[in-house]
């Protein structure tokens, strides 16, 4: 029998080294490496064997592996699992690809495991083993009732609450499932490794155990994890390199709404963005959102701009709140919620270098209505017209709706996709909507109801929003 041999990992990026060291040579933190035993490979031999005895397609073949000519690889892909969730379905790029593995990550409480039960309840059809290493069998149908009145009619999902992997892959083979999820990956730990389950090794050997089943049985594996302190998936780098996709579902907790965001997707687009909204029964699909993102009435409050934004593929118009006063303390103060605040820095310097107001001495204060994080430059805009109005404390018009990314310099540079945004301001009644003045080129202005204003500097728009 093999020795079993001492490494050293970072938990941070998953450095490995056969010494201790105080700091990580590739990601340059302190005191990050933990000791791991490495043991004979028996979770690994476990996931071949429960490949193995299912009778599914194989997208590896053990004991056959050998160089293959790029033309002789079939280019043609497997059709997608239809997950019955048009959100989820768009952030994954159509579909749960069979042989993937999908990780999940998001705060405590947000939702994660709500939306993965809901979701495996509506796919009929496909047999499902639902792994929980954190909650008992009845607290997990008390969840399901809640969510679906008729769970008790439902015989395609299997509940298994375990957190030996060795013990899962034996339920597998016995099972023969279409679909595993994990619940958490964290929880699950290996007779491999000798440390506490939600280790740096433990997560690393689970994990690719769990891959080497996914890809030799051709089965989607979903694996939900936990995030740290720091916002980030708990556990070594190499976990989030391993899988195929990476799922960041966030939210406020004060707020109804969560948005699901792709982060690494091997399959399909990291631009996609699904939204829902938080009840009493679960997570519920918003088609729409930009009628759920503005306030019913705001005539007459200063500070609020609307801005039409586009996250992925998808075009809404999201409410900016701004709120400027004189500083009470030495130090004014500069605060983004929903908004990269060093960028807000930087349009606040244009405002007083480019356009002439003094902001130095006053306390800036940013929120993107309803919780959301929004990173499309085109909200630039909106933001220095939001922080002027509540500077001079002049609302708005009502009606008024703008897009465009702003430079050092003051000018208004394009964006992309201007129709999209100008199609869905016109559909919820907007009336005049400020653009930058590159967009106009190519595009007929006659077809649209909306009022278009072109703009090639910050005072332009200004002058066009304040007179």
């Amino acid at each position: 029998m093999a020795k079993d041999k001492i490494a050293y990992v970072c938990s941070e990026c998953g450095q490995e080294s056969p010494k201790w060291m105080g700091k990580c040579p590739n990601c340059g933190r302190w005191n990050t490496f933990k000791e791991i035993r490495i043991a004979a490979d028996s979770g690994t031999m476990a996931a071949k064997a429960a490949a193995q005895t299912l009778n599914a397609h194989r997208s590896l073949h053990q004991g056959d592996a050998r160089p293959i000519p790029l033309r002789e690889i079939s280019a043609q892909e497997d059709p997608r699992i239809d997950t019955r969730d048009a959100e989820l379905n768009r952030v994954l790029g159509g579909g749960l690809v069979p042989g993937s593995l999908v990780l999940i990550g998001g705060e405590p409480g947000i939702g994660k495991s709500t939306l993965t039960l809901q979701t495996i309840l509506r796919m009929q059809g496909v047999e499902v083993m639902y792994v929980s290493g954190e909650e008992s069998p009845h607290q997990i149908k008390m969840r399901a009732e809640r969510i679906d009145k008729g769970a008790n009619d439902i015989g395609h999902v299997t509940i298994l609450c375990e957190t030996s992997l060795e013990s899962i892959f034996a339920c597998i083979r016995e099972a023969h499932p279409q679909l595993v999820v994990i619940d958490s990956i964290q929880t699950i730990s290996t007779e491999d490794v000798d440390s506490s389950p939600g280790s740096v090794s433990q997560i690393r050997e689970c994990a690719s155990a769990l891959l080497r089943f996914a890809k030799t049985s051709g089965i989607p594996v979903i694996l939900i994890g936990h995030i740290n302190k720091e916002g980030t998936l708990a556990g070594p780098k190499t976990l989030e390199h391993i899988v195929d996709c990476v799922i960041q579902f966030e939210g406020d907790q004060h707020y109804m709404y969560r948005i699901l965001r792709s982060i690494k997707n091997r399959f399909g687009s990291t631009s996609e963005l699904g939204i829902y909204e938080m009840g009493q029964e679960g997570l519920r699909q918003v088609s729409n959102p930009s009628e759920l993102l503005l306030t019913e009435d705001h005539n007459g409050l200063s500070g609020i701009a609307i801005s039409s934004a586009i996250e992925g593929v998808r075009p809404f118009l999201v409410e900016t709140q701004a709120l400027v006063s004189t500083a009470a303390y030495g130090t004014p103060q500069r605060a983004a919620t929903g908004f990269d605040q060093r960028r807000l820095n930087m349009l606040l310097a244009v405002l007083e270098k480019r356009v002439g107001f003094k902001l130095m001495q006053k306390d800036v204060f940013l929120n993107i209505a309803g919780g959301l994080r929004v990173t499309d430059m085109a909200m630039d805009l909106s933001v220095i017209a939001a922080v002027l109005s509540s500077n001079v404390d002049t609302p708005i018009e009502p009606g008024w709706c703008m897009c465009g990314e702003v430079g050092l310099s003051g000018e208004v540079r394009p964006v992309n996709r201007i129709d999209q945004r100008i199609a869905e301001a016109e559909k919820l009644g907007f009336t005049d909507i400020i653009i930058p003045a590159y967009n106009l080129k190519g595009i007929n202005p006659h077809r649209y109801k909306i009022r278009l204003h072109p703009v090639r500097k910050v005072e332009d728009a200004l002058r066009e929003l304040f007179g």
